[in-house]
């Protein structure tokens, strides 16, 4: 999910103004989970919500070392496709790696409850980022044209035309279907960060990745996690453990 473009869900109508959501269900996955596992899942239950079936969801997981490839990857950009094993994924974006220490938080929200206004959606999803990382005194920041949550690196040398370094934190990368959204965002608490070097991440060059731990902040996935729910809340409403069975 390598950033905040967005491929468009199937219907297009909009909906009128609706009741205030139940609570969000919150479930985090120990563990590795397998990518297509994960895709598998988010699209069921994406399907469950839409007929009425099941709550909102927000799941959180790390994967295995994986490349994926959004709706508008470009092959040139995966610069060593024999490293890991690349995923085609109908998200929004180009190439982005995940892999252990990087938590990815998969977001299946009904827009329909929620209004249909894609653009103020993903803008909540960057504020729920931003809104973590402020947690731990980071100031996360959204430059236009630059897709991705961006940290700013005075503390490193400027690019070679002089401009400031700034290093990318975390992606946002969304898909609906019937207004309901899945995939979702990823930040990294301490990823190897040698594992990008085999893609052109989101098609940007030039600058740089970082994370929690990169950055001196002795960040744990359990940290991040109540943070993330915090600032959610603060932001979609209340959320409620999943059962074991969710």
């Amino acid at each position: 999910m390598d950033d905040h473009q967005t491929a468009l869900p199937q219907d297009a109508a909009t909906s009128a103004t609706a009741p205030v959501p139940a609570p969000v269900a919150w479930d985090i996955t120990e563990g590795l989970t397998g990518y297509e596992d994960a895709v598998a899942r988010m699209e069921q239950r994406a399907a469950e919500i839409a007929e009425g079936r099941a709550p909102e969801l927000v799941w959180l997981v790390e994967h295995p070392p994986l490349y994926t490839a959004g709706t508008s990857a470009r092959d040139e950009d995966l610069t060593q496709p024999d490293r890991f094993p690349v995923h085609i994924s109908k998200r929004g974006g180009q190439y982005t790696y995940h892999g252990p220490g990087q938590r990815v938080a998969y977001v299946m929200l009904d827009l329909n409850r929620r209004g249909r206004d894609i653009r103020a959606f993903v803008e909540a999803l960057e504020g729920w980022v931003i809104d973590t990382l402020a947690e731990f005194n980071l100031r996360g920041e959204i430059r236009q044209g630059r897709v991705g949550v961006w940290i700013a690196r005075p503390d490193l040398p400027p690019l070679p035309d002089g401009t400031p370094r700034e290093d990318k934190i975390a992606a946002i990368g969304i898909r609906l279907r019937k207004w309901v959204s899945f995939h979702g965002i990823s930040i990294n608490v301490e990823p190897d960060l040698d594992h990008f070097g085999g893609i052109v991440p989101c098609g940007i060059s030039g600058h740089g990745v970082t994370s929690l731990v990169d950055l001196g902040l002795p960040v744990t996935l359990g940290d991040l996690d109540a943070a993330l729910r915090r600032s959610f809340e603060a932001r979609f409403g209340a959320t409620k453990d999943a059962p074991e069975t969710d």
